[in-house]
């Protein structure tokens, strides 16, 4: 399959999918901005909490990316489908991160420096 075919059936499969992905990417940067008005900077804000969330949900995608596409774990069988997958994990640990790390701080306020 050429690398072209691949991306077409990508945007097949992703098609019904367009409108809840903006959707949430619009969500992701509201949550973002509101937190960002109120002090928060990605890198100096630590919460383990919303790092341990992304990291379960990773996890768990071993277990609904393959029901969601109507699949099962067993087929995945190729190098190829293996760094997909892995890719998937990755990418949906990210979004969670992205998404949990300044809601979290939303909803701690700041931090005081004696604690």
């Amino acid at each position: 399959m050429t690398f072209s075919g691949a991306l077409t059936i990508l945007m097949y499969a992703l098609t019904p999918f367009l409108w809840p992905i903006a959707a949430g990417v619009v969500a992701l940067v509201v949550v973002h901005l509101l937190a960002r008005l109120r002090g928060y900077r990605m890198m100096a804000y630590r919460c383990p909490g919303a790092s341990l969330a992304a990291m379960a949900a990773g996890v768990s995608a071993l277990w609904w990316i393959p029901a969601f596409t109507h699949s099962r774990l067993a087929y995945v069988s190729s190098v190829f489908d293996w760094v997909a997958m892995i890719a998937a994990i990755i990418g949906m640990s990210l979004v969670v991160w992205l998404a949990l790390h300044p809601f979290s701080y939303l909803l701690r306020g700041r931090r005081s420096r004696f604690l």
